[in-house]
């Protein structure tokens, strides 16, 4: 594992933040739509945010 400052941590950290929430956001979205493209849209782009989490999230193990 490549050591990473105070600084790269706290900006992972953050990113990961914002990930998560955007996750959440599309998700809730797909949920309430009534068009079934757009549902599925919504889920494509929280699948591809949780795919930015994830990546992420290596960088700290």
């Amino acid at each position: 594992m490549t050591h990473l400052s105070e600084k790269e941590l706290n900006t992972i950290k953050d990113l990961l933040s914002e990930e998560e929430l955007l996750v959440k956001k599309f998700k809730m979205l797909a949920e309430h739509a009534d068009n079934g493209q757009l549902k599925c849209q919504m889920e494509d782009i929280a699948a591809k945010h949780q795919g930015h989490f994830n990546e992420l999230y290596q960088k700290l193990s």
